[in-house]
């Protein structure tokens, strides 16, 4: 309730906007097609007629990603490019240099980009963040990694993105504590998110860089399913442009605006 009623105002410096996730599409919304969307601009659940779930294992997704990821679109412009998320050591033993049909949108527009993946070393460097931000997970799985704060997580991928035009950060605990419905859960999630968010807010630089957090479906905010909804989804704008981006993705006001507001945003 509080997001849809401050959905759509222009703040100092920031935006914030609700965002279709149906695409015009019955049924609802899926992690596969609504994030090839995303990282495309094209309609992936209207190029299919459905919405798929979990990985893009269609072959017209995986097509998609090749030829218009938006690492690889974004490289052939000139711009320097990267994935911050860590990978685990496990990754890399089974990794053949081959898109896999297990393989996430982010893994493969990674993949088809020809970038490299980050992993432990990187984690430990301090120049990666791990998909949980506080790599509790990582120790639960016994791997040796040090506990991180969201606050340094957060410090990390700023200084990360110093070094790059365009930086890309996947966060998806969210998703996994909407599915289990357990209000435990996601409380802790959204506690650990908004200290991260917050502090990358705080560490940014508002009068050069852009922050552009959104999501490809909608299923946190219900406590009542386990399921996704049709709820819009919060596209938050903070830095330099953010007025301009957000007035360009109020022409069609689903995922398929986030692409190229982003090369608007370059441009």
């Amino acid at each position: 309730k509080l997001v849809r009623e401050a959905a759509d105002h222009a703040y100092a410096h920031s935006c914030l906007l609700a965002l279709d996730a149906t695409l015009g599409v019955e049924g609802l919304p899926q992690s596969a097609t609504g994030q090839t969307t995303l990282f495309t601009g094209i309609n992936a659940a209207s190029l299919l007629g459905f919405h798929l779930r979990g990985f893009p294992t269609n072959d017209l997704l995986g097509e998609l990603l090749k030829k218009r990821g938006i690492f690889r679109h974004f490289l052939d412009r000139g711009l320097r490019c990267t994935f911050a998320n860590a990978y685990r050591p496990d990754f890399f033993q089974c990794f053949t240099g081959a898109a896999q049909r297990s393989y996430s949108c982010t893994t493969l527009i990674n993949l088809y980009a020809g970038l490299p993946f980050r992993g432990p070393e990187e984690l430990l460097a301090g120049r990666a963040v791990y998909m949980d931000i506080t790599n509790e997970i990582l120790r639960s799985l016994g791997y040796a990694f040090p506990l991180v704060t969201p606050h340094m997580a957060a410090k990390r991928l700023v200084a990360l993105s110093r070094e790059y035009d365009f930086i890309l950060y996947e966060y998806f605990l969210t998703d996994v504590a909407g599915h289990k419905c357990n209000h435990g859960e996601k409380e802790k999630v959204i506690r650990i998110f908004d200290a991260f968010l917050g502090e990358v807010v705080q560490t940014m630089d508002w009068q050069n860089d852009l922050l552009l957090m959104v999501s490809d479906h909608g299923n946190l905010e219900c406590s009542l399913i386990k399921t996704h909804t049709l709820n819009p989804v919060p596209a938050l704008l903070v830095g330099r442009g953010s007025e301009k981006v957000a007035g360009f993705l109020q022409k069609n006001k689903d995922l398929t605006g986030i692409f190229p507001a982003l090369e608007a945003w370059f441009g």
